[in-house]
């Protein structure tokens, strides 16, 4: 007979004893199936509430699941249940269990009943309810760059499980984005609303009321007397306000919003100053932030502060201890701080541990001394001065065991180890680290915004270090292509720049990556342009960094060929003479270029008026160890013949032209990043010349007959001589310690050619200055393009045989990206060109200033715009050169 009273009693006892929801009350809930028990209920055992009873688990089943995350076992091992397992009902198993799967936050509903129990056996079903899951989000109440960065930050995407946790970290998050942008008042809610046509899926909804930016009306300081309240308002690096002239002026391109944490950051930057003026005991009192409301400034928040400055202290002594490898004048002399120095705890500090030239870093850690130690302390305090005692702990020398390399699928590994100066076996040095980073960043394969952080994993027990190199690559390939169909049929250039090259490997096509062999870091470029038939030119380079791969020896090569033609006589007789003559004349050195005239173009090109260039050239290179080795020397030697045919636009109307000549330089280039450059010199001196054929050839080149009274005979410049002297030098600062800091930029450039014979002045390798700077083919011949802003090009020389240039650039970054770098420039600057090199003035200068933007695209290289004004009249003229537009591609000024 079914007793009722008796199932009843069975499963009232089971819900207390073995299961509860365990959502609500954390314990187990135990669920016998009811159909099991109406079945054979008179089987089940009453389990008494007064006692337990130990079952072994027969069989262990996961139910519930609608998209299941992980395998059965993984989810029996986050209950540790398994079957042969022995547990006690009721017991803690169960409970702990249940627990389990809470912690891991994936389950909305966690339950474990009893589908069968036979003698001391148990059937257990884990039914689980997975937490919904994103099918799409929607953003409210913001802008779409708000979007992306609060994706980014949240990192919540479609298909994503969603729970508690990760919704108030989200809230957490969002709320802190807008308090950085002074949106202290923003409210942020985050919903869910299920998505019909997905099962257990939601939409999830992130609303922002931003209102109105919270802004620093006004900041009181009280309590200073010695140290004024704008210097203590100049600390304060993210709070700023606008009350009064004074203010405003300081901070008339900076934000006045309030953040907390900002504010935070500088209460502790005030105090710092104070410590940083000898004032070691400043404190602050007390200080409050309350709405400007009774100003009629609801979206205003005034700061009061009030500080208690202590007085003003002084060092008394400084004495070293614990030094045994340096010597205290030494230490001492580095620290450069003194007895009768204001107290300051800043530069204290600094000059022991963080800056370049700190003591710990000069004379310990770039001797292998990593684990060393530096503290100073106030032994006695007397009046208004301090005795310092600086105690060093030297510690065990450190040697690298392991140095790796991680990002880098760009060139072989053994290239970019060649640049390090780190090695295993080696001492520590952190100024090896740094000039290794900087070697790096000077192949131009990696990301040098991003080689600043090396990951040092020092061991003090062994006394080794660690060191990895995380290395993002980057495109450093450049192709610059354009083409089209003119008057003059086909006009277009095409230059492809492979710095990645491997020469080895040319005719291993297994090892190519693309259609080119590559991971040597060596560099090939080819390069055609041509105008159809006017004017054509081909030239190849090829680049080795590390000739023979063991010592940084460069060798590079180089090839070039180039025919210009002219118009043919009877064309320009038929044509409206002046209008193309003038366009032809002039826009073959960049000004017009064709179309300035009529006719037909296709019969214009006379290929018996022409010059022809060709040149060759090889030069070594090699780093120097002295004066240190930043300096490296190189040699050239380079042949180019001239070939004149009719040509009635150069000194020399026909015959042959050549050039041997030898160019030795000298340079030193330390600079930290060849892109975006934050400080270091870039200089050289350098020397071309030429054997002075003039000397032993017996010519007499005084009375040498011109040709048409106008042209110089070929025979005076069969062979061309001269002596070029070159001096360039820049300068980086960077105006602050952070990544997008500004960059005061400094040249001076000087040029000059000589001569042998005064008789023989070269008309070739002279200076073509003024306006871009680009160069190209045009109507002058073998000379160096000098730019100069504010001036129309070659404006102020076309043959000069001296010039020089001064600039002072001050630049800002917008993107600092691998992808792109963006910034701007303002610059003033100086220069002027000589024709006779004994007229040379230093101080007879054009001037110029204005602004512009630079941006490095990887494909292209560099290009620019910058607008100048030319405060100096030229050519004789009254007025000014005023306005100017430069365009720049490929090259920087």
């Amino acid at each position: 007979m079914f007793n009722k009273g008796l199932f009843f009693l069975t499963i009232f006892l089971c819900s207390i004893f073995i299961g509860v929801q365990a959502q609500e009350t954390d314990s187990t809930e135990i669920k016998n199936v009811n159909k099991a028990l109406e079945a054979n209920v008179q089987d089940l055992p009453v389990i008494s509430y007064n006692s337990s009873k130990r079952y072994e688990i027969a069989d262990l089943k996961i139910s519930g699941l609608v998209n299941p995350m992980y395998e059965d076992y993984t989810l029996f091992g986050f209950a540790q249940l398994q079957v042969g397992d022995v547990i006690e009902i009721p017991g803690p198993e169960i409970t702990n269990a249940v627990r389990r799967f809470w912690k891991q936050g994936l389950f909305s509903d966690i339950k474990i009943a009893a589908t069968k129990i036979e003698d001391d056996k148990i059937w257990l079903d884990i039914y689980l309810k997975e937490r919904p899951r994103i099918s799409d989000i929607v953003y409210t109440g913001m802008k779409k760059s708000e979007k992306q960065d609060i994706a980014a930050k949240v990192g919540m995407v479609k298909n994503l499980q969603i729970t508690p946790y990760q919704m108030d970290r989200a809230k957490t998050i969002i709320k802190k984005y807008f308090d950085e942008k002074g949106f202290n008042k923003a409210e942020i809610s985050l919903s869910e609303t299920p998505d019909l046509s997905k099962e257990n899926h939601v939409i999830l909804n992130i609303d922002v009321v931003k209102k109105n930016k919270t802004k620093v009306n006004r900041i009181t300081i009280e309590g200073n007397e010695e140290v004024t309240a704008r210097a203590l308002e100049k600390a304060m690096k993210k709070t700023r306000h606008k009350s009064n002239f004074k203010s405003w002026l300081a901070n008339f391109l900076r934000s006045t919003k309030y953040v907390p944490e900002s504010y935070e950051e500088d209460k502790e930057n005030l105090i710092s100053k104070y410590n940083e003026l000898g004032y070691r005991d400043a404190t602050i009192v007390w200080d409050t932030v309350y709405t400007a409301e009774a100003e009629n400034k609801p979206d205003k928040v005034n700061i009061e502060i009030k500080v208690d400055e202590g007085q003003k202290y002084y060092i008394k002594d400084i004495k070293w201890v614990g030094n045994t490898i340096y010597q205290t004048w030494q230490l001492q002399t580095q620290l450069n701080m003194k007895p009768g120095d204001v107290y300051n705890q800043k530069k204290l500090t600094e000059r022991l541990l963080v800056d370049d030239g700190a003591v710990m870093n000069t004379f310990y850690q770039n001797h292998g001394y990593l684990f060393s130690n530096a503290d100073p302390v106030e032994v006695n305090i007397e009046n208004d001065s301090i005795d310092l005692e600086i105690r060093i702990t030297e510690g065990p020398v450190a040697t690298i065991r392991r140095v790796s390399i991680s990002g880098n699928d760009r060139v072989y590994e053994d290239v970019v180890r060649r640049e390090l100066r780190i090695r295993p076996g080696a001492l520590y040095s952190r100024d090896d680290i740094i000039r290794s980073i900087r070697e790096v960043a000077q192949m131009g394969h990696f990301d040098a915004e991003q080689l600043s952080n090396p990951k040092i994993d020092p061991d003090p027990e062994s006394g080794t270090v660690d060191i990895g190199l995380p290395l993002v690559s980057k495109a450093n390939d450049q192709v610059e292509f354009s083409a089209g169909w003119g008057q003059t049929g086909i006009i277009g250039k095409l230059s492809l720049k492979f710095t990645n090259f491997s020469l080895k490997n040319l005719f291993n096509p297994g090892s190519y990556k693309g259609i080119i062999p590559q991971g040597e870091g060596q560099t090939l470029t080819l390069s055609a342009q041509t105008n159809a038939k006017y004017y054509q030119s081909y030239s190849v380079s090829f680049v080795d960094p590390w000739f023979g791969g063991k010592r940084p020896n460069s060798l590079s090569v180089g090839a070039y060929y180039s025919r210009q033609t002219d118009i043919n006589s009877n064309y320009i007789n038929n044509s409206y003479g002046y209008g193309y003559g003038y366009g032809y004349g002039y826009g073959y050195g960049g000004y017009g270029g064709y179309g300035s005239g009529y006719g037909d173009y296709s019969i214009a090109s006379d290929p018996n008026k022409s010059i022809t260039m060709i040149g060759v050239s090889v030069g070594y290179g090699k780093r120097l160890s002295w004066p240190d080795d930043y300096f490296f020397a190189q040699a050239e030697l380079s042949y180019q013949r001239y070939s004149m045919k009719d040509w009635a636009y150069f000194i020399v109307k026909d015959g042959v032209a050549n050039n041997l000549s030898l160019n030795l330089s000298l340079n030193r280039r330390s600079i930290d990043n060849p892109i975006y450059t934050r400080r270091g010199t870039d200089m050289s001196l350098s020397l071309q010349i030429t054997p002075p054929f003039s000397l032993w050839d017996g010519k007499d080149y005084a009375n040498m007959p011109k040709v048409d009274n106008y042209y110089e005979s070929s025979e005076k410049f069969k062979w061309i001589e001269y002596h070029k002297w070159k001096f360039k030098a820049k300068t980086y600062t960077s105006l602050a310690s952070v990544t997008k800091t500004p960059v005061l930029m400094t040249r001076a450039e000087y040029g000059f050619v000589g001569y042998f014979n005064k008789n023989k002045k070269s008309p070739f390798e002279t200076f073509y200055m003024g306006g871009d700077g680009m160069s190209g083919y045009s109507s002058t011949y073998a000379t160096e393009t000098i730019g100069l802003r504010g001036y129309e090009n070659g404006s102020l020389g076309t043959q000069a045989s001296a010039y020089t240039r001064l600039a002072l650039e001050l630049r800002y970054p917008l993107i600092l990206e691998p992808s792109s770098t963006i910034y701007l420039l303002g610059f003033v600057e100086a220069g002027n060109a000589w024709n006779d090199i004994n007229k040379f003035n230093p101080f007879d200068l054009k001037r110029s200033a204005g602004f512009g933007a630079r941006i490095m695209l990887p494909m292209i290289g560099l290009m620019g715009i910058d607008w100048a004004y030319g405060f100096d009249p030229i050519n004789g003229s009254r007025d000014s050169s005023g306005s100017q537009f430069h365009f720049i591609i490929g090259q920087e000024f």
